[in-house]
């Protein structure tokens, strides 16, 4: 890897085509102006990182437990929506708060149904 200093306005030649120029130096952030011929892609390692595991993730199917589900369907266990298709609702502890003999809030959790 090539270290170079810079001052802002200067500039840094990539071969003949690719020119970096330093354009303002801040506090913990250095603003950076990249030019290139249209055909030369130019993207931030991290955008390029996020769109490969976007890819990935797209790829890999979704992940369920459609056994599981069949066999709710099978059973009639899981209401339906207009589309015949399973309504899937989050479930969410309630919590209930009570006075101890002290005087003092306490929460606990609600008995589950």
């Amino acid at each position: 890897m090539l270290m170079m200093s810079r001052r802002a306005g200067e500039t840094i030649l990539i071969g003949d085509r690719i020119e970096i120029v330093i354009a303002h130096i801040g506090r913990s952030r250095v603003k950076v102006g990249i030019r290139a011929p249209r055909d030369t892609p130019v993207i931030a390692r991290e955008m390029k990182l996020v769109r490969e595991e976007n890819r990935a993730a797209a790829g890999a199917g979704p992940v369920a437990d459609w056994g599981g589900l069949l066999a709710r369907l099978e059973k009639g266990d899981a209401p339906l929506d207009r589309r015949q298709r399973p309504i899937v609702r989050p479930t969410v502890p309630q919590v209930s708060a009570t006075l101890s003999d002290k005087g003092s809030a306490r929460q606990e959790a609600a008995p589950k149904y």
